[in-house]
């Protein structure tokens, strides 16, 4: 596979597996870059995903994404974010008892630096990390508690997904989806639950190329509350998300990525169900071509769960359905989906790497 060190996914998005040694000096490597959000969830323990991202003050903070769990940024245990990975400072359980199985999930975001918001209301401090060859922008803001309050996200391109999740309060993880195609209804990324209508979390208004919008609502704007966001804009052979529709069938939809993935996301949009992530580290074979099919669940703490009748293949170009799970492939329904390069698809050697279609 041609392509160059820029363009390599790799380099700014991995998944790494990793067996807790219970000390508070473990430290994870081997990763291309040093990341700057970090996701891990225990694959064989009934514990809370975890977070840690490089954007707050004093450097590292973590939080829960499972609903039992919605409470704000709490004490690092994160000791740091290293060249090739990433160090603990604690013997948490959640994320390094001796002898359990891991996976984290590991974005680099980058270039670095702060400001003033804009918009509707009192202008608030915020700081960044951004990517803008990988569209990851990592966000930590001052909300004003004023509709048409906007903040910088510095991607020079529209986000088509959006997290934000206050951090000084309990608050659920609100996501925007530029698929859902109305500015009005969100998903949690801590709950079960169908697509709702927020009006007031992203003011009704999609983020454009500089800045993401948001309302009045307290989750996602209170009045000097804290916040973390993180936004993803679409790059062409690195990411994508979107819509597919279900036909209960272990035929099903292709999805069109652009490129062979490493991570897929999928959550069921107008009905309660979990969501759902895959990767190519904990499933190195194709469900349909043999062997079980591992999912972990953004919102819920449940171990890891095999299942060979259950599935996606990872091909060249995007992702094919091959289960009748309700969860991922309801006849007639929609799944939104987000999904993150292993290899980019290339139109030629001679090409510098250069991923031959857009997504």
């Amino acid at each position: 596979m041609a392509y160059s060190g820029t363009t390599k996914p790799s380099n700014f998005f991995d998944t790494k597996l990793y067996q807790g040694d219970g000390s508070n000096t473990q430290s994870i490597s081997t990763l291309n870059f040093q990341p700057d959000w970090v996701w891990i969830k225990s694959r064989v323990a009934t514990h809370d995903h975890y977070s840690f991202q490089s954007v707050f003050s004093g450097g590292i903070d973590k939080y829960g994404l499972e609903p039992s769990d919605t409470s704000g940024a709490r004490t690092p245990a994160l000791g740091s974010f290293d060249n090739d990975g990433f160090t603990f400072a604690s013997t948490d359980g959640f994320y390094n008892t001796n002898g359990d199985n891991y996976a984290s999930w590991n974005w680099k975001a980058g270039t670095t630096g702060s400001g003033t918001t804009t918009g509707a209301g009192t202008g608030k401090a915020y700081n960044y990390s951004v990517n803008t060859t990988s569209g990851v922008s990592l966000i930590n803001y001052t909300g004003n508690g004023t509709a048409g309050h906007t903040v910088p996200h510095h991607l020079g391109k529209e986000p088509h997904i959006v997290f934000t999740k206050k951090t000084d309060g309990t608050q659920q993880w609100f996501c925007h989806f530029h698929a859902i195609g109305n500015d009005n209804k969100v998903m949690f990324l801590d709950a079960n639950s169908s697509v709702s209508t927020q009006a007031n979390a992203y003011n009704g208004t999609s983020p454009n190329s500089t800045v993401i919008t948001y309302g009045s609502d307290a989750a996602t704007n209170g009045n000097n509350s804290t916040f973390f966001a993180v936004a993803f804009a679409p790059i062409r052979g690195f990411s994508a998300s979107g819509l597919y529709f279900g036909n209960n069938n272990n035929n099903g939809p292709f999805i069109y990525t652009g490129f062979k993935p490493a991570l897929v996301i999928v959550k069921r949009q107008n009905n309660t169900d979990s969501w759902r992530m895959v990767d190519n580290k904990r499933d190195v074979s194709n469900t349909y071509t043999g062997g079980s099919y591992r999912w972990l669940y953004p919102d819920a703490g449940t171990v890891e769960a095999s299942d060979n009748a259950s599935g996606f293949d990872f091909l060249s170009n995007g992702f094919k359905v091959r289960s009748t799970s309700a969860g991922v492939n309801a006849n007639g329904e929609n799944f939104i989906y987000m999904a993150f390069a292993a290899e980019p698809l290339v139109a030629n050697v001679g090409n510098d790497g250069i991923p031959a279609t857009a997504v």
